[in-house]
């Protein structure tokens, strides 16, 4: 291993793979090559070649190139820039929006396959295109983020890591960041004795910025005509538009006909409320939802979030434990109210995993709403849902990371 590290290479992309890679193969081996679209012929730099079966490389020129190709939306990414010292964050910033999202739908359909365990049928049923937020055509997929980490080096300098790396990059402006973030973010400042520096855009105040670790400060966020409050630290969606659009895909996701207000109603990994409130809001006055978060600050928060609903709860405990104790001391009313529940799991990129989908489909519950942003991790879980007899009856893709690989799913599983 080693011998190719470093080398250039000529390869033929036939598709893409989960990460935004191109995928080639070259001297037998199958090759993931980040800045590339599927039917290009590149010249690529190998960047790993430790590995048995793959390697990794980056595009350093294209000898032709996609219809799909335009000019990066980000000079600090572009081809223009050595691959070690291109900005990470924006890996599909060479790619028109219609064809992102639909190379972001052709992963979600090979993931459901390959890991999920549909059939093509099965998905092309459920998958539809990838959906647009509300403005990001108009404004070609610019100036939607409303939060940014940017890193400091040992010497003080401000801005995005490279691509797969440590290194800090500095440039000269964000496009994929709201018009607020660019006025105030210090991308042409040094800052010493400090790893981090955030900064965000609210929909309701200033735009702010975190520098090192400070005290959390409550700030609002409006979704519609409903306020959310949360720490200025703390997780809220990144595009401005996807509060309301996971809240109306949640809405969509619910099966009217299963969902009972008075059932052990559950939202798991459940951040500020977010979605629980969604779900509320479908259930009326009376619903009964649970809401658990590992964050202390983030259930203090779904608990003023959530005051108007008298059934609602908020607490704090990582999901897998909380569920185990559950389990463990239910009544046979609790276990009748939870086999009439909705649950919406939100959990983070792993995905909720082997436990706690065997927890939450031994409960029975008459639907799971799931919202996953890593579409391998959430077609593994439907495989697992599938063993216990769940299987999915509506999907909603949104392209909530234009200009980037990711893409939010939105699921609903029922019993067969």
């Amino acid at each position: 291993m080693g011998e190719w590290l470093g080398r250039e290479i000529q390869a033929e992309i036939s598709g893409i793979a989960h990460g935004g890679f191109g995928v080639a193969r070259v001297d037998g081996r199958v090759v993931f090559i980040s800045d590339s679209i599927p039917g290009e012929q590149v010249v690529a730099r190998v960047t790993d070649d430790s590995k048995k079966n793959f390697w990794r490389a980056d595009v350093v020129r294209v000898i032709d190139a996609s219809e799909h190709r335009i000019g990066h939306v980000w000079d600090a990414a572009s081809l223009d820039v050595d691959p070690e010292r291109r900005a990470g964050g924006a890996d599909f910033g060479h790619i028109d929006l219609p064809f992102q999202r639909e190379l972001k739908r052709r992963v979600i359909a090979d993931s459901l396959q390959r890991f999920g365990k549909l059939s093509a049928v099965e998905v092309d049923s459920l998958l539809g295109d990838v959906l647009a937020m509300p403005g990001d055509d108009d404004a070609q997929g610019l100036g939607w983020r409303s939060r940014v980490r940017l890193h400091v080096d040992d010497r003080g300098k401000i801005g995005p890591r490279a691509r797969r790396s440590h290194s800090v990059i500095q440039v000269p402006n964000l496009p994929l960041a709201s018009a607020g973030i660019n006025e105030i973010a210090p991308l042409d400042q040094y800052i010493q004795g400090i790893e981090t520096v955030d900064v965000l855009s609210p929909s309701a105040g200033d735009p702010r910025m975190i520098v090192g670790e400070q005290k959390p400060m409550v700030i609002r966020e409006m979704v519609g005509d409903r306020e959310f409050q949360l720490d200025d630290q703390g997780f809220w969606q990144v595009h401005h538009a996807a509060p309301q659009a996971l809240t109306d895909a949640i809405r969509a996701a619910i099966l009217p006909e299963l969902l009972d207000p008075a059932g052990h109603n559950l939202d798991l990994y459940g951040g500020v409320g977010l979605l629980a409130a969604a779900l509320a809001e479908v259930g009326g006055k009376s619903t009964r939802i649970t809401s658990v978060e590992f964050s202390p600050r983030a259930t203090d928060h779904a608990s003023e979030n959530l005051a108007e609903w008298l059934g609602a709860t908020a607490v704090t405990e990582k999901v897998d434990k909380w569920l185990r104790g559950f389990m463990a001391t239910q009544t046979a009313g609790d276990r009748e109210r939870l086999r009439a529940a909705s649950i919406i799991l939100d959990p983070p990129r792993a995905g909720a995993g082997r436990e706690v989908m065997d927890m939450l489909t031994a409960a029975a519950p008459a639907q799971i709403i799931y919202v996953a942003c890593d579409p391998v991790a959430l077609s593994r879980d439907i495989a697992y849902a599938a063993e216990a007899g769940y299987s999915p009856v509506f999907l909603r893709a949104l392209d909530m990371f234009p200009h980037t690989h990711h893409v939010e799913t939105v699921v609903t599983l029922v019993r067969d």
